[in-house]
């Protein structure tokens, strides 16, 4: 679909009826919220979500890490809920650790525990996620990756995050297009962000230079990417854009062999055991499901975003905004 959505492939056109549709649909779920047919559940804490209007990778979760870790050096306690998905837990919620297996709980749910050190939860409905985190942790403000379109969990502030390089694509809904949202939508958020340069006025996250890690020792020091220039490697991307991580190796004068996997799978052994000595280089989300089967050839790439200065400023101003109301669920 994505040769439809970011080409001009005519195709699209045929799709319209089906996104007229999905638009319909869209607006009459929003009105059973309006309406209070649909229960919109309120916290005593503040809660952050952090979306798109897009299907795909567009840089939530650095961008929810970073928030985390901001908030903590601001004198808060963080918590984070996702959705999980991809998980096989036979119940939920699921609270979830840094050693928390992705194949039950998903692998970005263990990719923020580990990198944000803060109480995460996770459940396909993410109110429950929420109350979780309220009763059993101490957290007292809560960023939600993803769910800007799951209306029953109240939120205080919404940033949308844009991708950069790929906009809005053809601006077709789904399935002719990528939109979940008409782009009027971001007329209704707090704060807007891309990943990388999109339009002027509009503050982005750039990338710090990645550093690169040894699956089997990840306790070893990091090495700054550029060193690796001139090498040719094998690139492995199972997210909602891998052409971003194959360019990204690129631009620091990497010669990638790219293998692209669709987003959350789980690997199996046999998976990125390639037939030479080549480096085998990984995004830190598909590390934490290969690390099982690692050896001396897999490495992981660890990327850190930036919010631009104008960003980090709004955003403190809107955090004294918030208040702390009572659930009503």
């Amino acid at each position: 679909m994505k040769s439809i959505w970011y080409g001009n492939n005519p195709l699209c056109y045929l799709l319209l009826p089906l996104s007229l549709v999905f638009w319909m649909l869209g607006v009459f779920r929003r009105m059973l919220f309006f309406v209070r047919l649909k229960k919109t559940h309120r916290f005593s804490a503040p809660v952050i979500v952090v979306g798109n209007i897009t299907v795909g990778g567009t840089g939530k979760t650095p961008l929810v890490i970073w928030l985390a870790r901001h908030l903590v050096s601001l004198g808060y306690q963080p918590g984070i809920v996702a959705r999980g998905y991809g998980g096989k837990a036979s119940h939920w919620p699921q609270q979830v650790r840094a050693d928390s297996d992705p194949v039950m709980v998903g692998d970005e749910a263990v990719l923020l525990a580990r990198l944000s050190g803060c109480p995460v939860c996770v459940a396909p409905e993410r109110a429950q996620a929420v109350r979780e985190l309220l009763e059993y942790t101490p957290c007292n403000i809560v960023l939600s990756d993803d769910g800007l379109q799951h209306y029953a969990m109240g939120r205080d502030l919404e940033i949308i995050v844009i991708d950069g390089e790929r906009g809005f694509g053809n601006g077709f809904l789904l399935p002719a297009g990528p939109l979940r949202e008409l782009p009027g939508r971001l007329r209704r958020a707090d704060l807007l962000i891309s990943n990388g340069p999109w339009r002027e006025g509009i503050p982005a996250m750039t990338v710090r230079e990645p550093q690169v890690l040894p699956l089997l020792d990840l306790s070893e020091p990091p090495q700054p990417l550029s060193r690796a220039s001139g090498e040719t490697v094998h690139a492995v991307a199972g997210t909602g854009n891998p052409q971003r991580f194959f360019t990204m190796l690129q631009r620091y004068g990497l010669k990638v062999i790219p293998h692209a996997f669709r987003d959350h799978r789980i690997y199996r052994r046999k998976d990125l055991q390639f037939d030479d000595d080549l480096p085998v280089l990984m995004t830190e989300k598909d590390a934490v499901k290969y690390a099982r089967f690692a050896t001396r050839k897999h490495w992981l790439v660890r990327i850190e975003m930036a919010p631009d200065p104008a960003f980090i400023k709004e955003f403190d101003q809107l955090l004294q905004g918030l208040k702390h109301g009572q659930e009503t669920a």
